[in-house]
C-alpha cells in the first residue's frame, strides 16, 4: 500500500523504491532457495509486522532468516542506516530513504523488494510448501479485497477521523466511513471464526495488524465517544484477543516499540479517546505463551 505523507505522519511510506520478486522458475533471476533471501524489518511498522507474523506462520525461520531493525528509525527522513549499504549496492546514487520494510539477496547483496504486501506473497508463495495456505487456491480475490478494506476502511480512515487539520464534518464523515467497516466485519465475525475461511489466511493478518493499530495509534487522536463506538464491536475484537493469544501473532507484537516509534513522528494532538483503551494486548500474548 502506498500512503502520501502527511504532516501529522511524516515517515509515512511512499512509492516502494524495488519491486523484485521471487520466482519458481531459476530462469527468473530471483527464484527460491532456501537461506538465499534476508528480511529486514521492525515489527512496530505495520508492513514489517504483517511480515514477521507471516514469515512465523509458515515456519521459515531457517529457509529466510530476519534481522529485527529498531522501532524508531535513526535517519531523519525515516530510513535506517543499516539499510543504507544495501540501497547504494541495489541504486546507483541512491538518494531516498532506506526504508523498511527488506528483502534482500545475500547471493548479490542487494535488495530484491522493499514492498510489503509483494513480500509476503512470495513468502507464502515460494516457501510455503505444505505449510498453511495463507494465500487459498481460488479465493486470491478475497485476500486484496480484505487487504484494501484493512487499508481504506480501517486505517485511513481512523487517519483522517483523527486529523487536525481537518473539518469537523470531514472528520464525522471519516469516522462514519471506519465504523461502517467496523460493522460489516462485526456481522462476518459474528457467524464465523476467521475472515475469508475457516482457518487462518492473509486476510487475517491484514485484519489483525489494522486493529492493533487501530487500537495502539489511531486511537490517540479520537474523541471518547468514537473510541467507545469502535469498541462496540464485541465479535470483532474478541477475535482479535483470540489471534493475539496465537504465538505467531502475539510474540511479535512490541507494544513499547509502537508507542515509541508514533511518538517519534507523530505531529497529531491528543484527544480525549486516548485513555480509552480497547484491549489490553499485553494481557492476550501472555495468555497465549
Amino acid at each position: 500500500m502506498t500512503v502520501t505523507p502527511s504532516a501529522a505522519h511524516p515517515y509515512a511510506r511512499s512509492a516502494p523504491a524495488f519491486r523484485g520478486r521471487i520466482g519458481r522458475d531459476a530462469r527468473s533471476g530471483h527464484y527460491a532457495v532456501p537461506r538465499r533471501y534476508r528480511l529486514h524489518l521492525s515489527t512496530a511498522d505495520p508492513d514489517g509486522l504483517r511480515i514477521a507474523v507471516t514469515h512465523t506462520l509458515l515456519g521459515l525461520d531457517r529457509a529466510c532468516p530476519v534481522t529485527f531493525l529498531p522501532a524508531v528509525p535513526d535517519c531523519p527522513d525515516g530510513g535506517h542506516s543499516a539499510l543504507r549499504p544495501l540501497y547504494e549496492a541495489s541504486a546507483h546514487r541512491y538518494t531516498g530513504a532506506a526504508l523498511a520494510p527488506v528483502l534482500s539477496d545475500d547471493w548479490s547483496g542487494r535488495i530484491v523488494s522493499s514492498h510489503g504486501p509483494d513480500i509476503a506473497r512470495d513468502l507464502a508463495r515460494s516457501f510455503g510448501g505444505g505449510r498453511p495456505a495463507l494465500y487459498p487456491c481460488g479465493a486470491e480475490s478475497e485476500v486484496e479485497a480484505a487487504r484494501r478494506m484493512c487499508a481504506q476502511g480501517i486505517e485511513e480512515a481512523a487517519q483522517r477521523a483523527g486529523a487536525a487539520g481537518a473539518t469537523e464534518a470531514e472528520r464525522a464523515a471519516a469516522l462514519d466511513a471506519l465504523l461502517a467497516t467496523l460493522d460489516v466485519l462485526e456481522r462476518g465475525l459474528g457467524a464465523q471464526p476467521y475472515l475469508i475461511s475457516d482457518q487462518i489466511t492473509a486476510a487475517d493478518v491484514e485484519l489483525w495488524v489494522a486493529l492493533v493499530q487501530l487500537d495502539t495509534v489511531h486511537r490517540h487522536h479520537l474523541d471518547a465517544d468514537a473510541v467507545h463506538r469502535i469498541a462496540g464491536h464485541p465479535a470483532l475484537w474478541a477475535y482479535a484477543r483470540r489471534l493475539t493469544a496465537h504465538p505467531a501473532f502475539g510474540t511479535h507484537l512490541d507494544l513499547d516499540g509502537i508507542d515509541r516509534r508514533h511518538q517519534a513522528r507523530c505531529r497529531g494532538l491528543e484527544a480525549a479517546g486516548s485513555a480509552v483503551r480497547i484491549l489490553d494486548w499485553a494481557a492476550h500474548v501472555a495468555g497465549g505463551r
